[in-house]
């Protein structure tokens, strides 16, 4: 297990916090996490988590604007951001003031060490191997985020895999929202629509000239017909 445990730094007194100070609720979200002050967060400074944070607001803020169910108090109670990185999504639903609880993964493919930041944010997490089945005991979900997790995983396991996994831990009416390339995009509606999801693809926030698009998915509640009928 010693491949796995994060060694705290060294303290010259009691009284030291070994893994370093963190603000109070809900200043800890937007707060310099203490291990990318260190530096022990690879690339990431703290420049580039304030952007960071900022860019996820914004993003935030554009799903509200095509996805109507997303402004609806209550509409969604447990998300999944599959590709958490910094915990950005899940701190600007918070921010929002959306009661929320969101699950933070980092792929293990993505060979990050960002997981102890997204706890010094206050937030929850866990890694994980999408081209594997995932624990979700005791709940599923009614909202998954998935920024990349496409590109990240086609060397490794086939989409069908990957999309299988999600509509099982989604709940009928969950809304999945999916980032991607446009070219990566399209075979990703065509497996979903296969799958009898409600799909449609709509702009980056940036405009319609930015190749990464966004699609925004509802599973529909369908069940087998008689066959007498």
């Amino acid at each position: 297990m010693e491949a796995c445990i994060t060694p705290l730094p060294e303290i010259s007194k009691a009284s030291d916090v070994a893994g370093g100070a963190v603000k109070r609720w809900p200043q800890r979200l937007t707060a310099v996490p203490p291990r990318v002050s260190r530096g022990t967060v690879r690339g990431v400074t703290a420049r580039s988590f304030a952007q960071d944070t900022e860019l996820w607001r914004r993003r935030v803020r554009h799903y509200k604007s095509v996805a109507s169910q997303l402004e609806q108090k209550g509409r969604y109670r447990n998300v999944l951001d599959m590709n958490a990185r910094l915990g950005g999504f899940a701190a600007a639903l918070a921010l929002a003031g959306d009661p929320l609880w969101v699950m933070n993964m980092v792929p293990t493919v993505a060979n990050a060490t960002t997981l102890g930041a997204i706890y010094e944010r206050g937030l929850i997490g866990s890694y994980q191997d999408w081209c594997e089945g995932m624990s979700t005991y005791p709940r599923t979900y009614d909202l998954i985020h998935a920024d990349s997790v496409f590109t990240l995983y086609k060397d490794r396991c086939e989409m069908d895999r990957i999309l299988l996994e999600m509509d099982r831990i989604l709940r009928p009416r969950g809304t999945v929202i999916v980032r991607e390339d446009v070219d990566m995009l399209v075979k990703v509606k065509s497996l979903a629509d296969g799958m009898r999801w409600e799909s449609q693809i709509v702009d980056h926030e940036d405009g319609p000239l930015v190749r990464e698009k966004i699609l925004l998915v509802v599973k529909t509640y369908w069940t087998a017909q008689d066959q007498d009928q």
